[in-house]
């Protein structure tokens, strides 16, 4: 791998900057941090800790799917140093909240960096945060796993390690497996419906990005399929009436909300005012646990996934996956989230972990460009999605794994493809 050493230079100390968010921090080792600050002693048992600074969404828009985040990172972290942390010292988790503003991601990552002195890095969640702080990594030459931005044009940085992948182009790869899929029920859809956030998150999965202007508008048209309504939002969007009345006049045979958090929600209830059911509905990137407490309007609902506990799938992975299934569970009840399942989002969370002490052990310590190398060269084991290798000329993404789940009986099932189904889709 070909870097200029400039990549790997620290920058100067910002100056003025000032605290946006209140610190979460993590203490897991019994010992303070001593001088060797680079963490780059491979044996040092007893020696400071290894530090991994991060930011989440604990509050504002994000917060419903941040926190899942940071349950998750807890109880990595925690099974991590009971089995002896890395190279032998105890972890620890700084994590700053971001707000859900991207604004405010740039400057905590550089604080995390200059001030805090981390040694580690881990991605913020949503597409335009981890944009944010991939700048800043690479400005300082750090390695940066993240959860979830899946936009594998936009996420040039070579040491950027994507832990969720739908492979190169997830503009066309998205619609066309949700489009093989419903078009094999008994009556496909004709009409289609398409309610898109104007958010980087999403957007791109209807208008395609840069110069690739495939999505779910052309390839809808491409198969026949009759676009109905064609409504884009901004993410602030509140009043939900005006775009529900749209969809109900047209009555559609399919509504694709692409959209995050709880726009589906969202849209579903106002669609529920007016007395109107979908006929069949597809969410993108939504918070799981508030669709499912909608009860019946949500049943049938389809999304993307990477990973449900559904039996046969954690059968095929072993009994530790059901333990850490079972333990994030029980977190996540004490911490009163609204859904106690680990899903898609913790299982990002999981592998973004997997890759930082991937990269950690197979160089043998925290020297970012060793770390970026060895993750180039051995690529990572991960609990959730198995071995993953990184090419930088796909910027690192990975051969999607991604299915299609479906709100069944008032719970998540994966049920597409059929090869890795554990129902039939409805």
């Amino acid at each position: 791998m070909q870097m200029r050493d400039a990549r790997f230079a620290s920058s100067a100390r910002l100056r003025g900057l000032t605290a946006l968010a209140a610190a979460v921090v993590l203490t897991v080792a019994g010992c303070n941090r001593g001088s060797d600050s680079d963490g780059a002693s491979g044996g040092d048992k007893g020696g400071p800790p290894i530090v991994v600074g991060s930011t989440l969404s604990l509050t504002g828009a994000f917060a419903a799917t941040g926190q899942i985040h940071k349950i998750a990172g807890e109880e990595y972290v925690d099974r991590l140093n009971a089995a002896g942390g890395l190279l032998g010292r105890k972890v620890e988790w700084k994590v700053l909240d971001d707000q859900s503003d991207q604004a405010k991601v740039a400057q905590l990552y550089e604080r995390l960096i200059t001030q805090d002195k981390v040694d580690l890095l881990l991605g913020p969640y949503a597409t335009p945060n981890i944009l944010s702080a991939m700048a800043v990594a690479q400005r300082h030459g750090y390695v940066l796993p993240q959860h979830t931005a899946v936009l594998a044009p936009q996420l040039t940085y070579d040491c950027q390690f994507p832990a969720w992948s739908i492979g190169p182009t997830p503009n066309k790869f998205i619609p066309d497996q949700l489009f093989d899929a419903v078009e094999t029920l008994p009556t496909p859809p004709k009409k289609v419906a398409v309610v898109t956030s104007q958010s980087g998150s999403a957007a791109f999965v209807t208008d395609g990005f840069g110069d690739d202007k495939s999505g779910v508008l052309t390839i809808a048209k491409e198969r026949g399929l009759d676009v109905v309504v064609n409504v884009h939002y901004p993410p602030t969007t509140t009043d939900w009436a005006p775009i529900a009345t749209q969809v109900r006049d047209a009555d559609p045979d399919l509504i694709i909300s692409n959209g995050l958090g709880v726009d589906a929600v969202n849209l579903v209830q106002a669609m529920k005012q007016l007395n109107y059911s979908p006929k069949k509905m597809f969410a993108l990137f939504p918070a799981p646990g508030p669709l499912l407490a909608l009860g019946a309007p949500a049943d049938g609902i389809l999304s993307v996934s990477m990973f449900e506990p559904n039996k046969p799938t954690l059968d095929k992975l072993g009994p530790k996956a059901t333990e850490i299934t079972t333990d994030f569970t029980k977190r996540a009840k004490e911490a009163k989230l609204p859904y106690t399942t680990f899903e898609t989002q913790a299982a990002a969370s999981w592998n973004a972990w997997d890759i930082l002490a991937a990269g950690v052990k197979s160089s043998g310590g925290t020297d970012q460009r060793k770390m970026c190398g060895s993750l180039h060269d051995k690529g990572a084991d991960t609990t959730f999605s198995g071995h993953l290798k990184f090419d930088p000329k796909d910027h690192n993404f990975w051969p999607t794994t991604q299915t299609l789940k479906q709100i069944q009986d008032g719970d998540w099932v994966t049920v597409w493809p059929k090869n890795k189904a554990a129902a039939p889709l409805k």
